[in-house]
């Protein structure tokens, strides 16, 4: 499609909270067309311009370029497929599917197809975590300890289908390996169920990455405080990403190399400098889009692929297992036969 003059034609399906913003973005991105959206119970707000129909035979009838899957996790399977089928390329909301299997079939479909296909994992895009993984790349932290995220706040009545690991940790599983560039090797987890409903509304997980980093991870979603924190432990000093307001910090390590013998071992830490980075925030979701509508037009474009949207729902399965039977879950190298392997 490189060099084509005409718009990209754009489908859409689901209307809930995250595809009206979809539809906001779609709506007013340069070199793409929003043609038809796809919800069964239509648009309560009668504002979209295009057609709104219930199936998604109905909107292939448009001559779809791509099409932005934003319906419930349960469904990104059979929507997806159905996209594949029908050579149209595909962005799929995170997780990518609700098992590990429904994950790799999508997969498997795209390639076989030949289709450019991603996953909406958004905080790739975020300003703060951008900057940050570009600082580590660079070396300015040195050695990596640990990374340390918190994701907590009110319950999301859009979500029905899922717990608080699929919907909401996914965003932390992906955004630890992207930063870092280091896959997971193991986890162990606790979940908590409190609100009546069939899923979990708490994980605590612990996880080592590839490199020996350690990661924590706390989630809820029955918390009134709203928090989206991200920190980085290194030899230098700390980084803290607030993803709420797309914010940078740096915490500088100010001990100094001391010449007395005795102290020489110990590689101590004190308090130093403290600098927050002024970083041009432009809005994730918008970014996310014009990425995607790149790599559609055959342009080199940083897009999470369906591969590593199927390495975070591996690891989000590994997650539930080690909550629902108490082991440690070690993870097998991306692409090994062997997904996973529990060590009790």
């Amino acid at each position: 499609m490189s060099g084509q003059a005409r718009a990209l034609r754009a489908g859409l399906i689901g209307l809930g909270a995250m595809g009206r913003n979809h539809a906001r973005v779609l709506s007013g991105l340069d070199g793409v067309d929003l043609v038809g959206v796809v919800d069964p119970a239509g648009d309560p707000t009668g504002a979209l311009p295009v057609p709104v129909v219930p199936t998604v035979a109905e909107l292939l009838a448009l001559k779809l370029d791509y099409a932005v899957v934003a319906c419930p996790t349960a469904l990104h399977e059979s929507v997806g497929l159905e996209l594949a089928a029908n050579g149209v390329c595909a962005l799929i909301e995170k997780p990518l599917a609700q098992s590990v299997e429904a994950a790799t079939r999508l997969v498997e479909a795209f390639e076989t197809a030949g289709l450019v296909a991603g996953v909406g994992h958004i905080e790739r895009y975020n300003p703060a975590l951008q900057s940050l993984r570009l600082r580590l790349e660079a070396g300015e932290l040195g050695e990596v300890y640990q990374v340390v995220t918190r994701r907590q706040g009110p319950f999301p009545h859009r979500i029905a289908d899922v717990g608080v690991v699929m919907d909401l940790a996914t965003h932390d599983i992906d955004l630890t390996s992207w930063v870092t560039g280091q896959e997971y090797t193991s986890v162990s987890a606790r979940t908590v169920s409190r609100s009546g409903r069939l899923h979990e509304d708490m994980v605590a997980a612990v996880g080592q990455l590839a490199d020996g980093t350690m990661v924590n991870h706390l989630v809820n979603w029955l918390s009134p405080l709203k928090e989206r924190s991200t920190v980085i432990t290194g030899d230098r000093g700390c980084f803290v990403a607030d993803t709420l307001t797309a914010d940078l910090t740096f915490y500088a390590n100010g001990a100094i190399d001391t010449e007395w013998e005795a102290l020489r071992a110990f590689r101590g830490v004190a308090e130093g400098d403290m600098v927050r980075y002024a970083i041009p925030k432009r809005e994730p979701l918008l970014v996310e889009h014009e990425r995607f509508r790149d790599a559609v037009e055959g342009k080199e474009s940083d897009i999470v692929t369906l591969r590593q949207g199927l390495r975070t729902v591996e690891v989000s399965a590994a997650v539930l297992r080690s909550a629902t039977d108490g082991s440690t879950i070690q993870l097998a190298p991306r692409g090994s036969a062997a997904d996973v392997a529990t060590v009790s």
